[in-house]
């Protein structure tokens, strides 16, 4: 399953940045603001949090349907 980013006013890669940025550190929504607006990228924190609304359901979503089962027990491997 892709995600769909179309009618978004960003690139998708900056989109899903912001999100790893968010669900993978304990970064405020102003923090990341501040992090992209060092590298001349500007969004408001408001417009991240309609992003992790939107999106991370679906990235959890994906990544649970590609994680491996695990095994009973790693000495009968």
């Amino acid at each position: 399953m892709t995600i769909n980013f179309s009618g978004r006013h960003y690139p998708s890669d900056i989109i899903m940045m912001a999100l790893r940025y968010y669900l993978a550190y304990k970064l405020s929504y102003r923090e990341i603001e501040e992090i992209f607006a060092e590298r001349n990228i500007r969004f408001d924190h408001s417009t991240l949090n309609r992003w992790v609304i939107k999106y991370a359901p679906l990235l959890e979503a994906n990544f649970r349907k590609r994680k491996r089962k695990v095994a009973d027990s790693w000495r009968y491997h």
